[in-house]
């Protein structure tokens, strides 16, 4: 196992115990503005790890902004009672990024939570081709996240499956080259090494949408292991 990726692990272990406190807090709760959910978890991650560093925007979406993928900038939304809610966060922990999604559920909506559970198992799904085609270009996996989400009755939301992760900073998203993506036009090897022969990692996303009912959900993290 390489330093970056020992590195790159235990800055998502602490983006874990982060997401658990967002919990165990019920910071996202019915009432509340994805504004103040979002303020509340920056001064939560200050609190507990001293991150105050992010290398993208931080992300909440409620409802039917959960349809909207990365680069759109929604209106403020508030939370409402049998909400669907993500949350999507890059901190950067001792100079070494970060990037992880979840998805939750207020109320016991059974079509919302499966739509959350699926974020979640699909993302696993593709982890595991991944890693058994380690060869795979980012248009493939793409694809195969496209099919993988048509074949469980959902749309894929993203025009990406997933991103470059590494020592801050890496590329920023929005001056990369199409082969710093999960791509549809990444023809790529996605187990090319980097310009110094360094290994190169990858963060998986999924995001899944029923657009008739304008809900979505989400599920990022660290792949490949």
């Amino acid at each position: 196992m390489t330093t970056t990726l020992i590195e790159l692990q235990k800055a998502e272990e602490k983006a874990a115990l982060l997401f658990q406190e967002i919990e165990k807090r019920q910071l996202i709760k019915a009432g509340r503005t994805e504004k103040q959910i979002n303020t509340d978890i920056f001064e939560l991650a200050d609190e507990l790890f001293g991150i105050q560093k992010y290398w993208h925007k931080r992300i909440v979406r409620a409802g039917e902004n959960t349809l909207h993928p990365y680069d759109e900038n929604p209106p403020d939304l508030v939370v409402k009672e049998d909400d669907i809610v993500f949350i999507d966060f890059g901190p950067i922990l001792e100079e070494w990024e970060a990037d992880y999604g979840r998805t939750y559920v207020i109320g016991a909506d059974p079509y919302k939570k499966q739509l959350a559970a699926d974020s979640e198992k699909l993302w696993f799904v593709a982890n595991e081709h991944f890693k058994s085609h380690p060869s795979i270009t980012g248009a493939q996996l793409y694809s195969f996240c496209v099919v993988l989400a048509e074949r469980h009755d959902w749309e894929f939301g993203g025009p990406i499956a997933g991103h470059l992760i590494g020592h801050f900073p890496h590329e920023k998203l929005e001056t990369e080259v199409k082969t710093n993506y999960i791509h549809p036009e990444n023809h790529t090897p996605m187990n090319l090494t980097g310009a110094h022969g360094e290994q190169r990692h990858w963060i998986i996303e999924i995001h899944l949408i029923d657009r008739s009912k304008k809900i979505g959900s989400f599920f990022e993290q660290l792949a490949g292991f």
